[in-house]
């Protein structure tokens, strides 16, 4: 088994580049640790000291903690917040084993909440992120006190082989890459004018991930997740149906609170943050 590398020293500073200049954006973390795991090295910031259960912040396919940009502020306001780049991605965290399934990114996230000396968190996941809090409610729940699910990938409902055919360019030439985040983010903005969009597009080009795809989850392991459970689904999202997501989230998961947004893409986090944040502090409330 592989695991994830930069295509090149070149690649690895081009990319470098790109995360530390949106990573200014972000407000100044109060802390950035390197917590080790039987997986590797996994970066997590933290934000914020306020009290309560801390919300652990998960993001979607190469976003990085970039991508939380718009949202930390105002959830650090009201809770630790701890921003975490996935293993085995593009980011600050080290991958030094094989990632080989669902149960390994599992062991790997619950090491890290135990070795930020964590009892619990409120884990917040978008797209692929929204999938890792969701197989850590039902591979490891113990130190999970809820999940709030922001559009999640291959969770609620499968990602459509429509979807699938149209990565292939984006990791064939810059044209591909930018034609698929413009379609994906459904908006037509330019995804190199922000430094979100300049984030992924490096990563895509620079950098070679060697992680199972995400099993998508049985009816039975959905009935099983018995921890308070927010689902918000894009109605213009091109990761699955939306309408059949929002069903199957309100028929398996006990006690969800599911809504369909019906104007927000698949980049719902950011796009629509003030009123992401603003109902993630209400279900934690």
């Amino acid at each position: 088994m592989r695991i994830g590398k930069f295509t090149s020293p070149a690649g690895r500073q081009r990319f470098q580049e790109s995360y530390d200049e949106g990573m200014r954006l972000l407000p100044a973390p109060a802390a950035v640790h390197d917590v080790r795991t039987a997986f590797g090295e996994v970066r997590v910031y933290r934000f914020g000291t306020a009290g309560g259960v801390p919300i652990m912040l998960l993001h979607g396919r190469n976003g990085t903690a970039v991508s939380w940009q718009p949202n930390v502020a105002p959830l650090a306001e009201r809770r630790t917040v701890y921003v975490v780049d996935l293993l085995g991605e593009a980011g600050a965290s080290v991958q030094t084993a094989p990632i080989r399934d669902a149960d390994d990114h599992a062991a790997w996230l619950d090491e890290t909440i135990a070795g930020l000396g964590l009892r619990t968190a409120h884990l917040v996941g978008y797209s692929i992120g929204g999938w890792a809090a969701c197989n850590q409610a039902v591979r490891r729940p113990e130190r999970v006190a809820s999940i709030s699910l922001l559009d999640p990938a291959n969770t609620l409902g499968r990602i459509p082989v429509g979807t699938v055919l149209r990565t292939i360019p984006a990791f064939v030439s810059a044209r591909g890459r930018t034609s698929f985040l413009r379609w994906v983010d459904g908006q037509g903005a330019d995804p190199l004018a922000n430094p979100v969009g300049r984030v992924i597009d490096a990563a895509m080009r620079d950098y070679r991930p060697a992680l199972p795809q995400p099993a998508y989850f049985t009816d039975d392991q959905l009935r099983s997740v018995m921890m308070p459970v927010l689902a918000i689904v894009a109605g213009r999202s091109v990761m699955h149906d939306p309408v059949a997501a929002l069903r199957r989230a309100e028929a398996l998961i006990p006690g969800v609170q599911a809504e369909l947004w019906p104007q927000a893409t698949h980049s719902v986090a950011g796009q629509c943050a003030d009123e992401v944040n603003a109902r993630i502090l209400r279900f934690l409330g």
